[in-house]
């Protein structure tokens, strides 16, 4: 097919898994992350890694030149890179919230204005930004995380209707609960972050939840979420969003549907 793909935060879960499934459709794929030696595999099976740290304004340049040199086009952005910060407000630093923000918000916006010139140029394109039900809903302690994700789905929207007339199109994919380490180290986060003090006791009952969540068997696996990226990323008409996912669409839907109070409450409910 010759369409060149850029994947952020390729070397595990859902970025891994999609990266797989486009190469083995034809696509020339290059993984980016901060850890090379976690994206091996993919280099092993011929697709390309590169270095990206996306708190970083010379590691993004770096990353898209890199590629820009050799093919001369991206022509698919999927922007998967991203981290859970829990902890309570009053806990969590400036610079940690600063730092979520940096990673699923703002490296995300910087990389896809890099991209988006040579897209307008060829006057086609799809980006792709991997969101989440988090995008949608809330839920206690992780407010950084939460308002970073619902930032992404707002600032999709307007780019979105920004580079239409450009051949462009943006997708938002919405996970819901995924068998990867990201519950798990989200979890522990949230222990470091808030263990002592006034929330700590609620902080453990959330940590719990979340590690018991992580950790069972109705959790949806990696791959089914690769194969919703990677439809939404070379699909002729794409929707807007996709949500895939376990409790992805009924979360969202209790939210939309119910308001906001009773949604309050089915949440804490979970934690008396």
């Amino acid at each position: 097919m010759g369409k060149v793909v850029l994947i952020t935060g390729a070397s595990s879960g859902m970025g891994k898994s999609t990266a797989q499934i486009l190469h083995k459709q034809g696509y020339s794929v290059y993984g980016a992350a901060r850890r090379l030696e976690e994206m091996q595999d993919l280099k092993e099976g011929g697709m390309s890694v590169v270095s990206l740290d996306l708190t970083q304004e010379a590691s993004i340049i770096t990353c898209v030149n890199t590629i820009l040199d050799k093919e001369g086009r991206i022509d698919i952005l999927i922007n998967n890179a991203g981290y859970g910060s829990y902890g309570a407000v009053e806990d969590v630093s400036m610079a940690e919230a600063k730092r979520q923000f940096e990673v699923n918000l703002f490296g995300l916006a910087r990389i896809t204005q890099l991209v988006l010139p040579q897209m307008r140029a060829h006057r086609s394109g799809r980006i792709v930004n991997i969101s989440s039900m988090g995008g949608k809903i809330y839920m206690p302690l992780g407010a950084w995380y939460f308002a970073s994700k619902h930032a992404l789905e707002a600032w999709s929207d307007c780019l979105r209707l920004e580079v239409k007339e450009f051949g462009v199109d943006v997708v938002v994919v919405e996970p819901g609960g995924i068998q990867t380490p990201w519950g798990s180290i989200a979890a522990e986060n949230l222990i470091r972050t808030s263990a002592t003090g006034a929330y700590s006791t609620f902080a453990h009952k959330v940590a719990e939840g979340m590690k018991n969540l992580y950790t069972k068997p109705g959790l949806t696996p990696a791959g089914v979420l690769g194969k919703t990226i990677a439809k939404a990323a070379t699909v002729a008409k794409p929707k807007t969003r996709y949500a895939k996912g376990y409790m992805a669409k009924p979360a969202m839907a209790l939210r939309k549907w119910f308001g906001d109070k009773v949604f309050d409450k089915i949440i804490m409910a979970q934690f008396k």
